[in-house]
C-alpha cells in the first residue's frame, strides 16, 4: 500500500522531457502528496503523451459528485483491478498512466511502533509508477475531475518491500517501472499490462528511516 509519496519537482523537468517527451505542468503542487492532493501525472491521449496535474485517488465517473471518494481508492490491487467497480472501467479501456515521483513512504514496525520510511530508486533518479486513471466531467459543476490510482502487487520475499506494514498484514508494493517499460506500459493492452505488473529488481530500490 502507498498513501503518501514525494512528488517530482520542477528542477526534474529535464528527466520528464527525456523520458516522456512532454513538459511538466505550469502549476503549483505539493511536495508531499496524500489522497485527494494533486500531482503531475503522465497519460496517453491518442498517440501523444501528456503531463498534467491529477488527483491522487481514482474517482470513477459514477462517483464524480463525491469529492472524497478518491480517499479510499488511491491503490488498486493488480489481482482484482479488472473486476472491482471502482477500477474496471479504467482497466477495460486501457487507461494506463504513470505517477512520477522522487520516492514514497511506508510504515516500518521493526521497533514495535510505526516508523515512517522512505523508499526511492537506488540510483536516486525519479521513478515512474504504474497507474490507472479516469477523466470525468461533473455534470453539476462542469468541473473536469482527473484522478489516478497506483497499482500494487504482493511483495512477500522482496528484500526492501517486505519490511513494511504490520507484521500480520500482507506485504504489498506499488509497481515501480523500469525505464525500458515506460512506453510498454503506457501503450499496453490488458494482457501486456499484466506482464508488467511485477516487483522491482532486488537492487533497484533502497529504503531509509524518514520519521517526521
Amino acid at each position: 500500500m502507498c498513501s503518501n509519496f514525494q512528488s517530482i519537482t520542477p528542477p526534474q523537468a529535464d528527466w520528464v522531457r527525456d523520458q516522456f517527451q512532454c513538459e511538466l505542468p505550469e502549476a503549483i503542487w505539493r511536495d508531499e502528496v496524500y489522497p485527494g492532493y494533486q500531482a503531475p501525472f503522465i497519460w496517453r491521449e491518442g498517440e501523444h503523451l501528456r503531463c498534467e496535474l491529477a488527483q491522487f485517488g481514482l474517482v470513477p465517473c459514477w462517483a464524480v459528485d463525491d469529492k472524497a471518494f478518491g480517499r479510499r481508492t488511491y491503490n488498486a490491487r493488480s489481482e482484482t483491478v479488472a473486476d472491482k467497480p471502482s477500477y474496471r472501467h479504467a482497466w477495460k479501456h486501457r487507461q494506463f498512466g504513470v505517477a512520477i515521483m522522487q520516492g514514497f513512504y511506508e510504515p516500518n514496525y521493526a521497533t514495535g511502533k510505526a516508523v515512517r520510511w522512505r523508499i526511492s530508486r537506488a540510483d536516486a533518479a525519479p521513478m515512474a509508477v504504474a497507474s490507472i486513471w479516469e477523466r470525468c466531467v461533473d455534470k453539476a459543476t462542469g468541473e473536469l475531475v482527473f484522478s489516478f490510482s497506483l497499482l500494487t502487487v504482493n511483495a512477500s520475499g522482496h528484500p526492501v518491500m517486505q519490511q513494511f506494514h504490520q507484521p500480520d498484514d500482507e506485504k504489498r508494493s506499488i509497481v515501480v517501472l523500469q525505464a525500458s517499460d515506460y512506453n510498454n506500459w503506457l501503450y499496453a493492452n490488458q494482457e501486456q499490462a499484466r506482464d508488467l505488473l511485477a516487483l522491482a529488481p532486488d537492487d533497484f530500490l533502497k529504503s531509509v528511516p524518514a520519521p517526521r
